[in-house]
């Protein structure tokens, strides 16, 4: 099917199309999302509790790919706002399924299978719904039809029938507009900062941060690493930044020996659409302060480095 992007919108009379338009497709059926903390699940959660009140079932996948305490952080918020939000513990089944996996493609496929089959299809049938939710945006579908890489939560231009593979309908509210316009939304639901102003993150998680082969412990560094990157960069007005983990031991210094240890990439974009990106700018002592923390705070880290290659070639996230 042809997505037409919408450009420019009234964030109110926006929302109040889509609040009509979820209830029509739902009507007095149940329906389900997931919550993931980034800022387009947190406005589809919004407008399809709007929309449905009780009979939205909304979830936090525990993946164990997440940020650093992200779901203790997304259940808290989202009470506040009057949302009562069920995590799903499904951390055996990720890194069961992604053991031994190293091709990029193979990784996110396999993600987007376990979710829509096995985790999502099991929410779906203990709760009788016959809808799912979720945050699609424009630039999602772009680069799935561009043949950029595999989106987790684009399944229509993928050539793959929800209804007929996984028993359920999916609708997509964020469809037609792109990141900076689902802010602009966010803003209007009166969401608070936290929400609006997050670092985008991929939907296969810390997965997309690490090259090669997922492990918890990989996983671990990775969010600690992350979790200083996005605590040094968050006032810069950066579109996206991100540590990532690379996958071979280089050779340090430690304590007057060589010392094998890891390597940590840090990426940060400027961009307005994410199809299209230049490394930002940033001040050489803010980069050494950063490095030095890594080193200092994420075990085994021997190096640092900022990628400051263009998109294209290179893509946002690094799998």
């Amino acid at each position: 099917m042809k997505i037409k992007e919408i450009k420019d919108i009234n964030p109110g009379q926006f929302i109040d199309q889509k609040i009509r338009e979820i209830h029509s497709f739902v009507g007095d059926a149940l329906a389900i999302n997931t919550l993931s903390g980034g800022v387009d699940s947190a406005v589809v959660t919004m407008l399809g509790h709007r929309a449905l009140g009780e009979r939205l079932k909304t979830f936090f996948i525990d993946t164990g790919l997440m940020r650093k305490d992200e779901p203790q952080q997304v259940v808290s918020t989202f009470k506040k706002l009057g949302i009562q939000v069920q995590v799903v513990q499904a951390q055996d089944q990720i890194f069961s399924a992604l053991k031994g996996l190293r091709d990029p493609e193979e990784k996110r496929a396999t993600i987007t299978h376990i979710f829509y089959k096995e985790i999502f299809g099991k929410l779906i049938r203990e709760s009788g719904a016959k809808f799912l939710l979720q945050g699609t945006n424009y630039t999602d579908v772009e680069e799935i039809v561009a043949g950029l890489k595999h989106q987790q939560k684009v399944l229509e231009q993928l050539g793959i029938d929800s209804e007929e593979v996984y028993e359920y309908k999916v609708i997509e509210p964020l469809i037609q507009i792109r990141k900076p316009l689902v802010r602009k939304v966010c803003r209007t639901l009166a969401m608070p900062a936290a929400i609006h102003s997050r670092p985008s993150f991929p939907a296969p998680g810390l997965a997309a941060r690490i090259l090669g082969e997922i492990t918890p412990d990989k996983v671990d560094l990775v969010r600690e690493a992350n979790r200083i990157v996005e605590t040094f960069l968050s006032a810069t007005g950066a579109f996206q930044y991100m540590a990532i983990l690379h996958n071979d031991w280089v050779t340090g210094v430690k304590k007057g020996k060589r010392y094998p240890g890891w390597q940590i990439e840090i990426r940060c974009w400027d961009s307005k659409d994410a199809l299209s990106g230049v490394p930002f700018k940033l001040n050489q002592t803010l980069l050494l302060e950063m490095s030095d923390k890594i080193i200092a705070e994420v075990p085994g880290v021997v190096s640092v480095l900022y990628n400051i290659t263009r998109k294209p070639p290179l893509t946002i996230e690094a799998v």
